[in-house]
């Protein structure tokens, strides 16, 4: 090749990248539905960490036709209001508490029940079993579609002052949820519920306006609360799981887009569930062996003393006389 000819070529090559000619990579292909996910907690928190696997799955599933936008960290809004817009087709996915759809479906309450569970793998067989498909299908009447249960951990006492047993329990005021039920049963424990906003928790223990309050280890930890009650009383008295929840209009766009991808959907929902079950009990022992090697001193409870406390929540018990059958089918589990 002369001089000139090989001049000649490189322009025409600068003159083919000046006007943008330039072979391209394939791009990629953009998503024919767009679906808004709300989850209240923060990005690294394991229910956030599932639902952004739903949506990796969702996109590999549906060869990338449906993209899930997860919005961390309340940005869509607190779990009433995201209930509320699910209602009405602004949101279309949701992880929400067990305690907030129970204001709306009050036969969800059975499974708050404390000590209702002896120990985490009964509540997966009940849940995972037809038990918990049946309390996912009560959700139909809120035009809502539950899809699968989160792990939200085991919940016990933490208090300013070391508690062993049920009768150091009596006189104390102790913070709950806004939930009648938990109201009932530190009532009927001997102590004085108070309900305190949950990011006011730490100050109102530090000053000793309450004496102390109740959640799971990874709670107990990020909120910092073991600071200012570093006694904690494993007492387990709650299981309360978590729905991931679909609403009816986008199981309608979904199959308007294809009539398989509701299927696919209720798929990638059961996955990311076993995804955050593995996290959270990861979270969940990483939590509890770092804040005892931290110095929070932790009484467990002899059996026969669990039996005092089982035995104080009665009443509540007393309450659901007509889920008899049902109550003895979860015991049974």
């Amino acid at each position: 090749m002369t001089r000139r000819q090989v001049l000649t070529a490189a322009a025409a090559g600068a003159a083919l990248t000046l006007c943008g000619c330039r072979q391209q990579e394939p791009e990629e292909a953009k998503p024919e539905l767009i679906l808004r996910y709300a989850e209240n907690q923060p990005e690294d928190y394991p229910t956030t960490q599932a639902a952004l696997a739903f949506a990796g799955l969702m996109a590999d599933q549906t060869d990338g036709r449906v993209k899930v936008a997860v919005y961390s960290g309340g940005e869509l809004g607190a779990e009433q209001s995201v209930i509320q817009q699910m209602q009405f087709g602004g949101i279309d996915f949701a992880r929400v508490s067990l305690s907030q759809l129970a204001e709306y479906v009050p036969a969800l309450s059975v499974l708050q029940l404390p000590y209702l569970y002896e120990d985490a793998s009964q509540m997966w067989r009940v849940l995972d079993g037809s038990i918990g498909d049946d309390f996912l299908a009560m959700l139909d009447e809120m035009d809502l579609v539950g899809l699968s249960w989160f792990d939200a951990g085991v919940r016990s006492f933490y208090t300013r002052e070391k508690v062993t047993d049920l009768e150091q329990l009596q006189g104390l005021t102790l913070r709950v949820q806004e939930s009648d039920m938990m109201s009932e049963m530190i009532t009927d424990l001997g102590a004085e519920p108070v309900q305190v906003v949950y990011s006011q928790v730490y100050a109102a223990l530090r000053n000793g306006q309450i004496d102390g309050a109740e959640n799971n280890w990874p709670s107990y930890d990020a909120m910092g609360h073991y600071e200012v009650a570093p006694y904690f009383l494993q007492d387990e008295h709650t299981r309360v799981p978590e729905i991931q929840l679909a609403s009816t209009a986008a199981i309608e766009k979904l199959e308007a887009l294809d009539p398989s991808y509701p299927e696919v959907l209720r798929t990638c929902a059961r996955e990311s569930a076993r995804t955050e079950r593995r996290l959270w009990a990861e979270r969940e022992a990483r939590s509890e062996k770092e804040l005892r090697e931290w110095g929070v001193e932790v009484t467990t409870l002899p059996d026969a003393e669990k039996q005092k406390f089982r035995a104080a929540v009665q009443p509540l018990y007393d309450r659901f006389a007509d889920q008899a059958e049902l109550l003895e089918r979860i015991k049974e589990s």
